[in-house]
């Protein structure tokens, strides 16, 4: 689906593993690969200067990506000094995908609450309402508990099954467009099924069945499982009832997904403290990878 991914890592999320499989990731489809750490400016009687020492911890970690032999692909490292904040943070990773015309971010975002990300911020929070290109998001629990061989499997397989949550809403419709944008002209092996899921949750008298919407549901889904088929995807259709993230969620653990793919033009304002936000609830909740496609600007 991408050729130009941009790995950010702080080193404590395991992404910074990735140096050792290029090769895999040039499976997926990439042929341009960016490692950028952001180096915290010294503080020195309120003077922000430099880390030079940590600047050259974070070089020779990365280094050794540039030792890959393979001719294909174009490896580059970014290490920009700056504030230790994760607005500074989200500054500098948007001027790398600018300077290097990024197609997709990947990033390492723990589980937490709205309230502590608004409290002690989130780089991916703050990226979200900015970022031009798609984010994807991985747990820093696994990246790091992988083993060489999972890892290997996970980087050649980075997007093969996605899961995309349907409801009818404008933001729905736009991932599927997205993913049929990126389906036609997708690298051999990359993406190759989605799962549509439409998740009716109960409002007010509870005897009342959702039966009949169910099936209103499934026909609405038959057409775009038509459209995502003709471009040589293997579809799958599904409609359940209740919680909608927790449904989500299940689904993700039930079928062997490689990503859930939302987007929300809430996620990351201020005003989803009280404008929930679904998708900024599965960044912040599920176990699983997420591909946050921003919202048409």
């Amino acid at each position: 689906m991408f050729h130009r991914l941009l790995i950010t890592t702080d080193f404590s999320d395991g992404l910074h593993r990735l140096i050792h499989f290029i090769p895999e990731l040039t499976q997926a489809g990439f042929q341009q690969i960016t490692f950028l750490h952001c180096v915290p400016l010294q503080d020195d009687r309120n003077i922000p200067q430099v880390d030079e020492e940590k600047r050259a911890e974070a070089q020779a970690k990365l280094t050794p990506v540039l030792a890959s032999s393979l001719k294909d692909v174009d490896i580059q490292i970014e290490l920009p000094s700056c504030a230790n904040s994760a607005g500074a943070r989200a500054k500098a990773i948007l001027a790398a995908v600018e300077k290097h015309q990024s197609e997709l971010i990947l990033v390492g975002t723990s589980i937490h609450s709205l309230l502590n990300e608004k409290l002690f911020g989130s780089t991916t929070s703050q990226l979200a309402p900015k970022t031009p290109v798609p984010l994807l998001i991985l747990r820093p629990q696994l990246t790091s508990a992988y083993t060489e061989e999972e890892m290997a499997l996970r980087c050649q397989h980075l997007l093969r099954y996605l899961l995309i949550p349907y409801d009818g809403s404008q933001s729905a419709q736009y991932v599927v467009k997205y993913v049929e944008s990126k389906a036609e002209k997708r690298p051999p092996q990359s993406l190759e099924a989605c799962l549509l899921c439409w998740v009716l949750e109960k409002s007010g008298r509870k005897e009342v069945s959702l039966e009949p919407q169910a099936g209103q549901c499934a026909e609405t889904l038959q057409p775009i499982q038509k459209r995502l088929q003709d471009l040589n995807l293997r579809v799958n259709v599904e409609v359940r009832q209740g919680n909608a993230i927790a449904e989500i969620q299940t689904v993700a653990l039930d079928v062997d997904i490689s990503a859930i793919v939302v987007s929300s033009k809430h996620f990351g304002r201020l005003w989803e403290l009280s404008i929930p936000s679904f998708a900024g609830e599965m960044v912040r909740r599920s176990w699983h990878p997420i591909l946050f496609v921003p919202p048409a600007r």
